[in-house]
């Protein structure tokens, strides 16, 4: 299993599109094959910080998400959304129980 966490800092004036944008991601995402999660959290103290938290089966689906037209789509828009460059950590894990 493949975890992602994605950190992504937004302009304030950019949020509203932000939100519109990640939702179709988050849409797309759930629907690929190798996708067990795709959840968004918001930082509680700052209203323009979130994280993306992914759950993959394996590194050839998140190759496949990465390729997705969706994830192109939203890659290309978040250069002018995010007041900092996306910062990610992939880990490998395993259910315990």
């Amino acid at each position: 299993m493949i975890i992602i966490h994605a950190r992504m800092s937004v302009k304030p004036e950019k949020k509203e599109e932000f939100l519109q944008e990640i939702e179709a991601v988050m849409e797309g995402s759930r629907a690929e094959a190798g996708n067990n999660s795709y959840d968004l959290f918001q930082d509680p103290k700052d209203a323009n910080s979130f994280i993306m938290v992914e759950n993959w089966k394996d590194m050839e689906a998140v190759q496949a998400h990465n390729a997705s037209s969706h994830f192109q789509k939203f890659s290309a828009a978040a250069k002018e959304m995010l007041s900092a460059p996306l910062a990610a950590d992939v880990y490998q894990g395993e259910k315990l129980n």
